[in-house]
């Protein structure tokens, strides 16, 4: 498509689509294939010379090296993030995990913030640690201890924004500049966030990367990961990527081009739910706290309002009574189901103590901020008032219960 400027929506449903499409078809097509062939050895010398001129390439070789579907997802994630390229993966931890190999060298130094998903904390603990990277933790929105962590070995900065599970948002332009200021880049986790809510490279993120498995996706169907940026970062990534094999598939990359086109609606929807859900669970006795962005008591809600068209929906929230109250609590739920992930049009509920961190012990737990009463809601785009009716019947039941 022509590039215009155009409403994120109509960059959804037409960004990255060939016109015609092959056949004349209206969606891209599925190109269910492994290898490509050449018509003649003078076709294969031709292809390697542009190969090796650097000269952008869309033809395809071998599956591993990219796929006419996988493209058309690239192209159109890239227009939604405003960037020059994007660069799909089999999964979001494995575009996290190819960019922190591909940018750290042994020596290297990693800043990473506190409130962070615990598997990219784990190979931050563990793989990178062995080859020599060291990881520096601080605590979102400190900038004092992020200036005190920077070192002249520091290469870049890791966080997500918002966070997991406590949805803080950092100040990302300021981070942004500390960061430059001393050589390094910064890496944005905006998974929570989408293009739809902030486009971090447009607040001098360096290189961004979501989990395609949640909103991106947004039918809980398929698992995919993507880095988005400038050409200089995905070029070279991309040649890492060929010897490291995280590619996605012709069929998971259709599957994400068709949730991508009503990204912009369902984010509407996403966003209000949080929001009204967030804001009735405020009010609740049985709730110790709420943390969502949108909401005046989060202690990055300026700088959230500030940088984000909307606040998502994820809401977490503490239940009175630890353990039981929580785990009764999610129970007593009707509407969502309970499961891991987010950001797709189901409702999903978790325990984190007893679904994705249920291997630490209490102490361990604690340490990273993860209660035994904490629950993370994943709203889906079910209608704002049966979620929070079911909220308020399972709330009830906690009551009495406590």
């Amino acid at each position: 498509m022509t590039q215009l400027q155009s409403g994120f929506s109509t960059r959804a449903v037409h960004g990255g689509e060939a016109r015609p499409n092959p056949y004349r078809a209206v969606t891209t097509p599925i190109v269910q294939t492994s290898t490509y062939t050449f018509e003649s050895t003078a076709d294969v010398r031709a292809f390697k010379e542009a190969q090796q001129s650097g000269a952008p390439q869309r033809r395809g070789e071998y599956g591993r090296y990219g796929n006419p579907t996988q493209w058309a997802a690239e192209d159109k994630i890239a227009a939604l993030e405003g960037a020059e390229e994007a660069l799909l993966f089999s999964s979001g931890m494995n575009a996290v995990t190819t960019a922190l190999l591909a940018l750290l060298s042994p020596g290297d130094h990693l800043i990473v913030t506190q409130d962070l998903y615990r598997k990219t904390r784990q190979f931050c603990n563990t793989l990178l640690q062995r080859m020599g990277i060291a990881t520096s933790y601080v605590p979102v929105g400190d900038i004092a201890a992020l200036e005190a962590a920077l070192r002249p070995q520091t290469r870049l900065l890791f966080t997500e924004l918002p966070t997991n599970p406590y949805l803080r948002v950092v100040d990302l332009e300021r981070i942004a500049d500390l960061v430059h200021a001393r050589g390094a880049r910064l890496f944005v986790d905006s998974t929570f966030a989408t293009p739809y809510n902030l486009r971090p490279l447009e607040h001098g993120a360096d290189l961004v990367v979501h989990s395609a498995t949640k909103y991106l996706g947004g039918h809980n169907d398929l698992l995919a990961g993507v880095l988005v940026g400038p050409s200089s970062l995905i070029g070279p990534l991309r040649e890492v990527q060929g010897m490291l094999g995280g590619v996605v598939d012709p069929g998971c990359a259709y599957l994400l081009l068709r949730g991508l086109k009503t990204l912009g609606l369902r984010m509407e929807r996403h966003n209000e739910n949080g929001l009204r859900v967030a804001r009735f669970l405020e009010g609740q006795p049985a709730v110790a706290h709420v943390w969502y962005p949108g909401l005046p008591s989060h202690p990055d809600h300026a700088i959230a309002t500030r940088l984000l068209r909307g606040f998502g929906g994820v809401v977490s929230f503490e239940v009175r009574g630890g353990m039981e109250g929580a785990a009764a609590l999610i129970d007593a739920l009707r509407v969502p189901l309970i499961g891991p992930s987010l950001g797709g049009v189901e409702s999903l509920v978790e325990q984190p103590a007893l679904m994705s961190h249920y291997e630490l012990d209490p102490v361990e737990r604690a340490a990273i901020g993860v209660t035994d009463g904490l629950v993370r809601y994943a709203l889906g785009i079910e209608d704002a008032d049966d979620l929070i009716a079911d909220l308020e019947q399972a709330l009830a039941k906690v009551l009495v219960g406590s």
